[in-house]
């Protein structure tokens, strides 16, 4: 068995867990395929099994890979989403960071979470991505996130005027800083940070969120992941912020945006008795009541 391994860069008080991580993989028997920045880095100061290789880019990445372990917090995990693209493989994300809704298993799980690949008693929830179509090339091979697309005034803009149609058609005219779909994967990030709802990863929906709306009754809306959700935009500056996940590009403002459902789906692996409730639980410290 085969697991590619992506981190962007090991901090020094993680040593320990990166070393007990690949020691169990070893033990475990399963071969790390390990992205070549980071076993650059770690070559000299962490045993590696006998049997590792490395890779670079995603055709990298063959078929005899069943999985990749995401060693990091929810931006490494997003990376993680542009590596594995249509190729099927589960993504295991393995929590370094900070929050961590994605990369939701922790540093003292290592052993149980390897032990889960090796025996396969885990869970695959299956995620639904939000492709970006536009009238000129925009983020090459992966123009698809996994928690949102955006579009984002310039630094230093005024407010922008944001079209929004739903299958054609007129939904509204945000007159606001951004406007952010997000999936429902997504709802627990950017977009609930600007007071979107936490959808359920398996509802079947998007929410359109505005950001700082001029208009006090502009509020996020969910609408059906099979229609297609495009954008018209008008600004004082010549070029807008477009976002996808981390990734951004500046484009003329008068780009025709459109979004819709990706025709595949990403594989997130989960430990059999965690679930999204107990995510929700353990990050939002939903359920504890501190004036008990």
């Amino acid at each position: 068995m085969k697991a590619a391994i992506y981190c962007r860069t090991m901090e020094d008080n993680q040593k320990e867990d990166v070393q007990l991580f690949f020691d169990e993989l070893a033990k475990q028997k399963i071969e790390p395929v390990i992205f070549h920045l980071f076993f650059e880095q770690i070559k000299n100061v962490v045993r590696l099994p006998d049997t590792s290789t490395v890779f670079s880019v995603s055709e990298d990445i063959t078929d005899e890979v069943e999985f990749i372990v995401s060693l990091g917090g929810d931006g490494t995990l997003l990376d993680t989403v542009t590596l594995v693209r249509d190729k099927n493989i589960v993504i295991l994300g393995i929590n370094f960071g900070r929050l961590g809704f994605l990369a939701s298993i922790g540093r003292e799980e290592v052993k149980t979470a390897v032990k889960a690949i090796a025996k396969r008693t885990f869970v695959v929830d299956k995620r639904t991505l939000i492709h970006l179509d536009a009238d000129l090339p925009l983020f090459g091979d992966v123009p698809y996130a996994l928690n949102e697309f955006s579009l984002h005034k310039r630094d230093t803009a005024a407010m922008i005027k944001i079209h929004t149609y739903l299958n054609g058609e007129f939904l509204n005219t945000y007159w606001a800083d951004g406007l952010i779909m997000a999936t429902p994967t997504g709802s627990t990030g950017y977009s609930l940070s600007c007071g979107g709802p936490i959808i359920f990863p398996d509802s079947g929906s998007f929410v359109i969120t505005p950001v700082a709306p001029h208009n006090l009754n502009m509020r996020s809306i969910i609408v059906p992941d099979d229609h297609i959700i495009s954008f018209e935009v008008e600004s004082r500056s010549e070029n807008v912020i477009c976002s996808l996940d981390s990734r951004r590009e500046i484009v003329a403002k008068n780009v025709s945006l459109a979004v819709r459902k990706e025709s595949f789906t990403i594989n997130l692996l989960r430990l059999s008795e965690n679930s999204f409730l107990q995510t929700l639980h353990n990050k939002l410290t939903w359920g504890l009541d501190r004036r008990n």
